[in-house]
Parts: C-alpha cells; sequence; structure tokens
C-alpha cells in the first residue's frame, strides 16, 4: 500500500454521542431481535387481553388505539437499522406510546382511569437505552403527560383524592430510579468481565458479543463490515530487552494512541498479548485501510520508552449483508501475515471473497 496521502475514513455518520445516547449503548438500542423486542411482543398481548377484558366498564377506544402504539414501535424496529440517527426514531416512537397512553386515559375517567398506570412500562423500556439525560427528559414528560391526564381533565377531582396523581407519579419515579441504578450496576460488573484491565480496551469477549450484533445489523442493512487486525512488530524483543515492565507501558501507550486516532464509535479490542482489532461497520475497503493507515502512523509517530515501535496492519471488509466474524477476522490475520512477511510496519488489504 502506497503511504502517501490517508483516507479519513466516513463509516457511519450515525454515531456521535448525543444527549439521547452515547457509543456504549448505541449497539443495543439497534439490535434487530432478540429479548427485548420479544418481551415488548409479550407485553402488548398482555395489554390487548386486558383492554378486551375491560371493555364493558372502559368501552372500546382502549381497544381502538392500543394498535396505534403497535404500529409505532414495529415501524421503529424496521427503521432503526436504516437511518443516521436511531435514537431519534426510537424516542419518537416511545413519545407517541405515552401521549397515546395518557390520551386515552384522558377519554376513559382520567385521574380515575386505570391507563394511567401503563404509563410506566415506557418509562421501564427507556432504562438502559436512552443516557441519564435523555431517560430524564422521558420522565419528565411522562410527568406533563399524568398531570395533564388528572389534574387537567379534572381538577377536583384531584383535589378531593390526591392519591389518584400521587400513586402513578410514584410509580414512574420509582420505576426510573431503580431500573437505572440496576442499570447502571449491570453496565460497571459487565465491564469488569469484557475490558482488558492493561489497557482499557475491550477484549476478546467483548468483541465476540458485537461480531454478532454486526452479523445481525448487516444482514438487516446490508452494510459491509471492516475488521482490521493489528500486531506490535518484534514486540518480543522489547520484553526480553527491557522486561515485561517496558512492554505493558508500550501496550498502555499504544491503546492511547488508538483511541486519540479513532473516533468514539470506532470500538477497539485486545485479544491478548500485542494483538489488537477494530469492527468498522459500514466501512469501504478503502475506508478500512485508510483507517489502518492512521493507526500504523500513530503508533511509529513518537517513541515509547526510548523505542521506536512500529505496527502491521492486515485489513478484510465484508460484503454487503454477508458479515461473519470469524471468517473475515481470519481474512484480516492472513493478511497480517502477509504485512509480516512483506517487511512489516504496513498496512496490507485481503483480496475481496
Amino acid at each position: 500500500m502506497s503511504r502517501g496521502a490517508v483516507t479519513t475514513p466516513v463509516l457511519d455518520p450515525a454515531t456521535e454521542d448525543t444527549w439521547l445516547i452515547d457509543h456504549a449503548v448505541r449497539a443495543r438500542l439497534q439490535e434487530g431481535a432478540g429479548r427485548p423486542r420479544t418481551a415488548r411482543q409479550i407485553v402488548f398481548v398482555l395489554e390487548l387481553l386486558v383492554v378486551l377484558a375491560c371493555i364493558p366498564q372502559l368501552g372500546l377506544l382502549p381497544l381502538a388505539t392500543l394498535p396505534l402504539v403497535v404500529v409505532a414501535f414495529v415501524a421503529a424496529d424496521k427503521l432503526m437499522p436504516r437511518v443516521a440517527r436511531p435514537e431519534v426514531v426510537y424516542a419518537a416512537a416511545w413519545a407517541t406510546a405515552q401521549v397515546v397512553i395518557a390520551s386515552t386515559a384522558i377519554a376513559t375517567g382520567g385521574p380515575d382511569s386505570p391507563l394511567l398506570m401503563w404509563l410506566g412500562i415506557p418509562i421501564a423500556t427507556g432504562v438502559g437505552r436512552f443516557t441519564a439525560r435523555g431517560l430524564v427528559a422521558g420522565v419528565g414528560l411522562t410527568l406533563a403527560l399524568l398531570v395533564a391526564a388528572t389534574v387537567g381533565a379534572d381538577p377536583g377531582r384531584v383535589a378531593d383524592a390526591p392519591y389518584l396523581l400521587a400513586f402513578p407519579l410514584s410509580l414512574v419515579c420509582g420505576i426510573a430510579l431503580v431500573g437505572s441504578a440496576l442499570m447502571r450496576s449491570e453496565v460497571e460488573h459487565r465491564a469488569d468481565a469484557i475490558v482488558d484491565p492493561l489497557t482499557q480496551m475491550l477484549n476478546r469477549k467483548a468483541l465476540a458479543a458485537r461480531g454478532r450484533e454486526l452479523a445481525l445489523q448487516s444482514e438487516v442493512s446490508g452494510r459491509p463490515v471492516g475488521v482490521v487486525v493489528g500486531d506490535l512488530d518484534h514486540f518480543k524483543a522489547v520484553n526480553d530487552l527491557q522486561g515485561h515492565q517496558a512492554g505493558d507501558a508500550v501496550l498502555r501507550e499504544i491503546a492511547y494512541r488508538w483511541r486519540t486516532t479513532l473516533r468514539a464509535y470506532d470500538l477497539a479490542y485486545r485479544l491478548g498479548g500485542e494483538e489488537f482489532v477494530v469492527l468498522l461497520p459500514g466501512a469501504t475497503a478503502a475506508e478500512a485501510e485508510g483507517l489502518a493507515e492512521q493507526l500504523r502512523l500513530a503508533v511509529r509517530g513518537e517513541p515509547i520508552a526510548g523505542t521506536t515501535v512500529t505496527m502491521s496492519f492486515g485489513v478484510a471488509v465484508s460484503g454487503a449483508g454477508g458479515f461473519d466474524l470469524d471468517t473475515h477476522f481470519a481474512r484480516a490475520d492472513a493478511a497480517l501475515y502477509a504485512a509480516k512477511d512483506a517487511g512489516r510496519d504496513r498496512v496490507v488489504l485481503s483480496a475481496a471473497a
């Protein structure tokens, strides 16, 4: 590969952190299938059964409006893998559900409507899908709708029986507080299992999980995925001549240089030893190769612990809608060995499969 101009990759316009979501939870939001969707479908069925059983008391309006919520989330599921801002699509579906529930509650008794309790269900789904600020905004919207459906609909009734507002209000706030605390604890424990303690990069276990997610996303969206594998040149000599403490310092500095070169959503992984990987959803071959060259230049830019360190890279890119981590990692790894054989300190792009 030429070591001249470096192509700046433009991989995914969807990926800057926003007040709604950050890169750490974006993959979970974009998940096309799995337990969250199955659980939501079960909830919809339960709600339908409850609404059917309560037609004599509540009338047909809840039965007529429930499909609006279902359609909103089904449409969001189909759109999220294909748009630049999936969090906005999900937030719109989420807000639609709350507005529909509150409007139906107003029409079926206002402060006396049992549908007010359903405002807590979307709050539970928002936990873990948005940042803390996004969740606070969602709770704020829900509380505003709750007040509108109770005090706004019949202030006299709420004045006579304030518990009609206090109970659903405490339910919404309680779900948000407990759910967010549990989610933070889960994220912290997960980080202990998937983060390499030396470099603070994600490890092999995290790579396998992300590979499965990208395989599903690629199948749905038809977009390719790039794999960049990097391996330090002559790293054994660093350990042998300067000691393992110097070797650890080199690995930590390499991780730092990668982090300052990659964007926040370009997740990098340390597989062990001196081997590192980056997964690039949506990357073309030129973009993935260009990013690998940027990383190569960052590594050799300045000496580390008084030693000039270089790195060799192998790059592979899947076809549209056909990503498999094992297959494309093997291709990138073979390209890495070709880079080593060609003299090291270079990038080699695997031929198209």
